[in-house]
């Protein structure tokens, strides 16, 4: 299965200001969910956002919560977005980054899968505090038929051509 533009919405899961600095590679992280939010932004895509328990863990760091939509940032005590009823739309397809990969993705990403949507990870754009964490988590999502991508295949997948001035447009702005 390919992403389709028409189909999927970006999830942000969790980009929370006290928990961020914590997580392994959180800066390379950080820059490729901005990326992903500029990119959902400038294809139309439907953007939503988490923050788990923003009380003890922070709000949606300040440089994330700038590219997002207004009044996308939903709080959630689940660990999962699914069980925590935070998501206004159930499209077919979901694109997912943030952190914990081990905790929050994993858990919506299995529930959304389990749900029949198809679900797919954006490797570079999530992360664990220990890289352990991360590895065994894409792997468990892998293992139960989730799939796991690159941010240029969310890119690519949702263009399908280069056969148009939008593709010259993104491609300057975003493929260098």
């Amino acid at each position: 299965m390919l992403i389709a533009a028409t189909r999927c919405t970006l999830l942000v899961v969790d980009m929370q200001t006290r928990l961020l600095p914590a997580i392994d590679s959180h800066q390379e992280i950080l820059q490729q969910v901005l990326w992903l939010i500029r990119l959902a932004k400038r294809l139309g895509l439907p953007i939503a956002a988490s923050e788990q328990y923003p009380r003890g863990l922070g709000e949606t760091h300040a440089d994330v919560l700038a590219e997002l939509p207004p009044n996308c940032v939903v709080s959630k005590n689940h660990f999962s977005c699914v069980a925590a009823d935070c998501l206004d739309s159930m499209r077919e397809q979901w694109i997912l980054c943030g952190i914990e990969s081990h905790v929050c993705v994993l858990q919506t990403a299995m529930e959304l899968k389990a749900a029949g949507r198809e679900v797919f990870v954006v490797e570079t754009a999530v992360g664990s505090r220990r890289a352990s964490d991360k590895a065994t988590a894409l792997q468990r999502m892998r293992d139960a038929g989730i799939q796991i991508v690159s941010s240029e295949m969310v890119a690519f997948e949702c263009l399908r051509t280069s056969d148009s001035s939008f593709f010259k447009e993104i491609s300057r702005e975003f493929l260098r």
